[in-house]
């Protein structure tokens, strides 16, 4: 199917994420409120604010797309008959429950629109004042990713992708330089505290270094331009956290699936039950077989 749009819808999405990233900045380092989700995540008052402009900016160009936003759940335009679940956005600036990701109904028409956004990546480091935490706006159309803008506002960088177009880095061209060695590789590593030890071991003595930045929509998106020779997370995330960084790794050259070998984006998948692995074609084999 065509997309001659995307252009434009990419320009909103950027738009969008620069003004988010510009709130985020006004309030970096500042007391605010923060409440605790979990056991290990927290929700800060610029996570909500971020969000609430990122989905007023695309239902004002886009009223009749659907979205999905880490903070206030699975609503809007064509997603209104999907939300069964959904948790509304507090209006007190509380965190309140995890939004339920609600299921959409199969098969997903050729038409469907879908915005997915992680409004604050990497909360954990922007409460703590480490500068590492972006805003990741994603576009699918069809059940398939469509486009990605992914904004580190600390550094003033824009991650760009439409598909079947290459990645950018602020406006510039961007690819993954695939290194001869996998031991000269730099790993954005993340795997479960218990039962990996054998398998963090082996990739520890394959690799040149692991790293595990605490944003991994950042992280995944540094593959398209090579900062990561590989991304591994074996599952945790949500469709948020990949939905615009994995079409840039990808459309950057990387190849990208799920842990298993299989397509890594899936509109049916629940929060956290994603895992990634990204890595040049001629590692990611390799890399595989480090995880069995």
């Amino acid at each position: 199917m065509a997309l001659p749009d995307l252009d434009i819808q990419l320009d909103v999405a950027v738009d969008a994420a620069r003004r988010a990233g510009r709130i985020q900045m006004e309030r970096y380092e500042r007391l605010e409120r923060i409440v605790h989700k979990s056991e290990h995540d927290v929700v800060t008052e610029v996570d909500h604010l971020s969000e609430a402009l990122i989905i007023e900016a695309l239902t004002r160009v886009f009223p009749d797309d659907a979205f999905l936003a880490e903070e206030s759940g699975h609503s809007g335009g064509q997603g209104r008959d999907t939300a069964q679940g959904a948790a509304a956005t507090p209006t007190d600036g509380s965190a309140g429950a995890p939004p339920a990701q609600a299921t959409l109904p199969l098969p997903i028409s050729p038409d469907h629109r879908i915005w997915i956004i992680d409004p604050l990546d990497g909360t954990v480091n922007y409460a703590n004042g480490i500068p590492v935490f972006c805003v990741s706006i994603g576009l699918a159309i069809g059940g398939k990713p469509a486009l990605g803008a992914i904004y580190d506002p600390t550094r003033d960088e824009m991650f760009t992708a439409i598909a079947g177009r290459g990645a950018q880095l602020d406006g510039v061209e961007i690819r993954h330089p695939a290194k001869a060695k996998l031991s000269d590789a730099v790993v954005s590593l993340s795997l479960p505290h218990h039962g990996f030890a054998r398998r963090e071991a082996r990739i520890h003595r394959a690799i040149r270094i692991a790293r595990n930045m605490g944003s991994a929509s950042l992280a995944l998106t540094y593959v398209a331009n090579g900062r990561f020779d590989a991304y591994v997370q074996y599952g945790g995330l949500s469709l948020w956290d990949v939905a615009a960084a994995g079409l840039i790794a990808e459309e950057g050259g990387a190849t990208v699936t799920d842990i298993a070998g299989n397509p890594w984006f899936d509109l049916s998948r629940k929060s956290r039950s994603i895992g990634i692995l990204a890595a040049a074609a001629s590692h990611h084999a390799a890399m595989r077989e480090l995880l069995r």
